[in-house]
């Protein structure tokens, strides 16, 4: 099985990047399938525990204009990347983009991220469709590894985390006056921002840490040690901030938008995205009652695990190889 992610770009793909991350490490414990990663020059070494094609002709880099470079030098060397691949029998693209499509005869493969073209089609230039019958089509939810993620129960420090990059339905701004009114309430906290592209966000206040991107270590500390998550995206195909926050003992306070209710179930406080006060009430009633949601979110995360994902992901690789097509 070929695992396509030749538009990866290490380190600015966010949560599709600990997916696929996670995946190649599951992939590598079991023995139900023999799978090839197909990488980038750029992301050499990214594939855990199994074994790399690297295509030497292609590098990405994380601006828009390299990524279509990326895609567009992929689509031209189409044929020398699927002779690379003409041995598997299954193309499975992590990436939703199939690029370069399977040879004939190969059975794909694609995830969906998420379909938030459709839900804020304003953020996008067109929408595409994939019209698959809904026969073909497998939910595996994201997991949680739960030995990286150690719960902490006792005192935490006086600021509220949002890990997301600076993407527009990323919702900072909102967050920004939520915590200005939550401030007149809780003097002194702080506002904690990690990720990429937060540059774009221009002059912030003086009581917000713009860390952007940081360490895995220090994410990891950070859910241990904040007051509460903050979550307020307007659309998650999944949203695995607030279940690593959960599965830290973090309180978690989030938007009751796309997949996020689904996965934080009872173990979150819901808030209305659109409405500053309403994500600020939401906040304070996380660390108001951070005791019972930390117990309730670490319960919750340990039903999302990597090994269920992988599974359902083998489902689908042996649906595509005995159906021969797609």
């Amino acid at each position: 099985m070929a695992l396509s992610m030749l538009t990866l770009v290490p380190g600015g793909m966010g949560g599709s990047e600990t997916y696929a991350r996670a995946l190649t490490r599951q992939l590598a414990e079991t023995s139900e399938v023999a799978t090839t990663a197909y990488v980038p020059a750029t992301a050499r070494g990214f594939s855990d525990g199994v074994p790399e094609t690297v295509i030497e002709s292609l590098r990405l880099g994380s601006s828009s204009w390299k990524r279509l470079r990326g895609v567009a030098v992929a689509t031209l060397r189409a044929p020398s990347i699927r002779s690379s691949m003409a041995a598997e029998r299954v193309v499975h693209y992590p990436f939703t983009v199939p690029v370069p499509k399977p040879a004939r005869g190969q059975a794909m493969v694609q995830t969906l991220l998420d379909v938030q073209h459709l839900d804020l089609p304003q953020l996008f230039s067109r929408a595409e469709l994939l019209g698959r019958p809904a026969e073909k089509i497998r939910v595996a939810h994201l997991g949680v590894d739960s030995a990286q993620f150690v719960p902490h129960f006792g005192d935490r420090d006086n600021f509220v985390l949002y890990p997301a990059r600076g993407w527009a339905h990323k919702n900072h701004p909102r967050l920004i006056e939520a915590m200005t009114l939550l401030r007149q309430r809780i003097p002194g906290i702080r506002l904690v921002l990690t990720g990429g592209g937060l540059g774009a966000l221009g002059k912030l206040p003086e009581w917000v840490d713009r860390r952007g991107l940081v360490s895995t270590g220090e994410l990891h500390e950070l859910y241990r040690t904040a007051s509460a998550l903050a979550f307020p995206s307007l659309y998650e195909g999944f949203g695995l901030p607030p279940l690593e926050a959960m599965a830290s003992g973090c309180p978690a306070a989030v938007s009751d938008a796309g997949s996020i209710p689904e996965v934080c179930g009872e173990a979150a406080v819901l808030f209305d995205p659109l409405e500053p006060e309403s994500i600020a009430e939401g906040i304070f009633h996380a660390i108001e009652h951070r005791q019972t949601l930390s117990a309730g979110g670490v319960h919750q995360a340990a039903r999302f695990t990597w090994e269920s994902c992988r599974d359902q992901h083998l489902l689908a690789y042996r649906q595509a190889a005995e159906s021969g097509t797609d």
